[in-house]
């Protein structure tokens, strides 16, 4: 099993997209990238402790390759926003990658200038920072499985159930998702 670390937003609307896919053996929503130790959700809405929030995705690259959560990670979330996704707006939010080796590093640089030239993206800076991974803190409970716990929430209906359908849409062939 191998792990990758995503931010792009709020961690609600990543980790359903994420626990779709085959392959994907767990998502656990959390905070990455700052400098104090066990933040809380209240400390990282500061936007004063450095942090974003993400998901550490474990995964069976047997089954999906890192390129793959890569493609899936750039088609449901902005990365031209520069500290915010929607109306969620401040460094928590930043899209960024945290990388584990090399191997991962190098393949969110190749995806990313393959995304300057996709003419979706064109006229549009790429601003998804690539850092190394330090330390992953996992959120508080009540924040895993948020979208499945609370599909009828309004933030749910309107924000993250329309990234889930596009995921579902987009690549559901390709990855063995259901239709």
């Amino acid at each position: 099993m191998e792990h990758a670390t995503f931010g792009g937003g709020c961690f609600w609307c990543l980790e359903p997209v994420f626990d779709a896919l085959g392959g994907v053996v767990e998502v656990v929503p959390g905070y990455a990238g700052g400098d104090v130790a066990n933040p809380t959700y209240e400390d990282v809405c500061t936007g004063r402790t450095g942090h974003a929030e993400v998901v550490d995705v474990t995964f069976d690259p047997a089954e999906i390759s890192y390129r793959d959560l890569l493609e899936v990670f750039f088609a449901v979330h902005d990365p031209t926003t520069q500290n915010r996704q929607g109306a969620d707006i401040g460094t928590q939010y930043r899209s960024v990658l945290f990388v584990r080796t090399e191997e991962q590093e190098d393949a969110a640089r190749a995806c990313m200038e393959s995304l300057a030239h996709d003419p979706a993206w064109q006229g549009s800076e790429i601003v998804t920072a690539v850092k190394p991974f330090v330390q992953f803190y996992p959120a508080e409970e009540y924040h895993r499985d948020y979208f499945r716990r609370n599909p009828q929430q309004d933030y749910c209906r309107v924000v993250i159930a329309p990234k889930v359908m596009k995921l579902q849409k987009r690549f559901a062939g390709r990855l063995g998702l259901p239709g």
